[in-house]
């Protein structure tokens, strides 16, 4: 029809806005990771090809940081969502208190990054920290959090599980509140046990909001960067360098800006196929689902 045409219009502006935000900058980056280009040299841009791609996946560092980055994503992401849904299920089952337990929770999201991570800092410091510390007062010492490359990594996991387990309780107690009583309770009478409403009842239930919160989970913590940059720099060596501080590394320290481009469109290559994954997996027994 005519009119449904002509909302078209109306759709315009937005479009607008999102090529100026969001398309200008990703064909910027693209176009620049096929030049040889030193922010201390703009007028001796070179083209290159793909150059810069085969630099980076011929080095040692971009392998490691990816494990770094596959590593601390999928750590954090998976705790987030296990004890999200864990404390959902439990506020869920609470009769009072649950929705000042929310807004109490809320308190890591409203922080800001940075703030949060000079705090997290200060409670990791190894000796002096709040955490070795408060083990000191009972003689057992405590690990060097943030100078051995095994407990960085877990500090860095725990301080984003820390920040961001809150949203996926939210989003998560949010859809739990959608679902009908009735089919729980229907599962009760048959003498379905708790972890059997789970797995038939539950997580069927809430699939699309399951892939919604790691769709964004994922994203998010692929481009981890100012709660690592601050507790750790990446260090120690290269232990917690991730895809983000290697391309901050690469752009604004070694000042090499078109393989950093590379390794920007390289990070979103590798986010979009983690998405597509994760949405196969969670939909592979209902193709038809979206």
């Amino acid at each position: 029809m005519r009119w449904q045409k002509n909302l078209w219009w109306f759709a315009a502006p937005s479009f607008l806005l999102l090529a100026a935000v969001m398309f200008y900058p990703l064909f910027s980056a693209i176009r620049l990771s096929v030049f040889d280009y030193y922010l201390v040299r703009p007028n001796d841009a070179t083209f290159v090809g793909l150059d810069n791609y085969i630099d980076l996946i011929t080095e040692g560092r971009f392998w490691s940081s990816l494990s770094n980055t596959m590593l601390i994503a999928g750590g954090s992401v998976l705790l987030e969502f296990v004890l999200g849904l864990a404390v959902a299920l439990c506020l869920y089952s609470l009769q009072r208190g649950a929705r000042l337990f929310l807004v109490l929770q809320l308190f890591p999201l409203i922080i800001t990054p940075v703030v949060a991570a000079l705090f997290l800092k200060w409670m990791f410091v190894a000796r002096w920290g709040l955490i070795d510390a408060s083990l000191a007062s009972f003689d057992l010492t405590g690990p060097n959090w943030l100078g051995s490359p095994a407990w960085a990594k877990l500090t860095v996991i725990l301080a984003d599980a820390w920040k961001f387990t809150p949203f996926m309780i939210l989003v998560l107690y949010a859809g739990l509140q959608s679902i009908d009583r009735n089919l729980i309770d229907s599962g009760r009478i048959d003498g379905a046990s708790g972890w059997q409403l789970l797995y038939h009842v539950i997580i069927p239930a809430l699939r699309p909001l399951i892939l919604f919160v790691l769709i964004i989970r994922i994203m998010d913590a692929f481009r981890f960067f100012d709660t690592i940059y601050v507790l750790t720099g990446g260090g120690p060596g290269t232990a917690t360098e991730t895809l983000t501080i290697y391309t901050f590394s690469l752009g604004f320290r070694q000042l090499e800006m078109g393989k950093a481009a590379a390794l920007g469109v390289v990070t979103l290559v590798l986010v979009s196929v983690l998405v597509m994954a994760t949405a196969y997996l969670l939909y592979r027994r209902e193709k038809g689902a979206f």
